[in-house]
């Protein structure tokens, strides 16, 4: 996990809280600036995973053979999806 994904999640959550808190008060701007954070938040965390999954790609771990590093790859890419 990178600081992309914890980024991601803490924006996630900041702004899940602001979005409920304008909507209980009645406070759209806060209800949007809420959802704008929240969906900052979740494109963070793509970005992290898509960095972890490059990360991984690029350095496989040293016991693989060849023949798990390709199925170690193809195990990374999935999770971009």
């Amino acid at each position: 996990m990178n600081k992309n994904r914890v980024k991601g999640a803490i924006d996630s959550a900041m702004g899940t809280a602001k979005r409920r808190v304008g909507k209980v008060t009645g406070n759209t701007g806060m209800q949007v600036r809420g959802a704008v954070q929240q969906a900052k938040g979740k494109v963070e965390t793509v970005v992290g995973k898509m960095r972890d999954s490059a990360h991984n790609l690029a350095n496989p771990p040293s016991s693989a053979t060849a023949m798990n590093t390709e199925a170690y790859r193809k195990n990374s890419s999935d999770h971009l999806a």
